[in-house]
């Protein structure tokens, strides 16, 4: 019975997962990724596993996960002694995150809207230093999102 083993080179890796050379030394540098087995050239080899933990990595950077709830994400997908609710927290956690920046993101389009309208209506066409866009952001009184 001959068992073969899909080796990658750090390129071949890379291009599978979707993500660049220097992103995967990154992760083996802060310990995301296990170090690469080394031929004896140097090159570096990985194995199915590397790339199955690689995608995993990605797609939660995709979906905006730091990297410390990555290194969480992580140990809870290969722990039967933890409880799915600490994954289920983590992506809550994550969720009311990206709500509150959806919100402050519309109330940023809000103003800008009213910028655009306000300067339709009052002085586009004119002279731009008139512009009443820069007399709205001009003013201290109405922050913006948060910030």
């Amino acid at each position: 019975m001959n068992l073969h083993v899909r080796v990658f080179t750090i390129g071949a890796l890379a291009k599978a997962a979707g993500v660049s050379a220097p992103t995967i030394r990154y992760y083996e540098d802060i310990g995301l990724l296990p170090k690469a087995r080394r031929t004896g050239a140097g090159q570096r080899n990985y194995e199915e596993s590397d790339l199955s933990r690689l995608t995993f990595i990605k797609q939660c950077r995709d979906f905006g996960f730091s990297i410390d709830q990555v290194r969480d994400l992580l140990a809870l997908s290969t722990s039967s002694d933890r409880d799915c609710v600490e994954t289920r927290d983590i992506a809550q956690m994550h969720l009311n995150e990206v709500r509150q920046k959806m919100a402050e993101l519309k109330q940023l389009e809000r103003r800008l809207a009213g910028f655009v309208d306000q300067c339709n209506q009052a002085c586009a066409g004119g002279p731009g230093d008139e512009c009443m866009i820069f007399k709205e952001l001009a003013q201290t009184e109405r922050s913006c999102c948060g910030g």
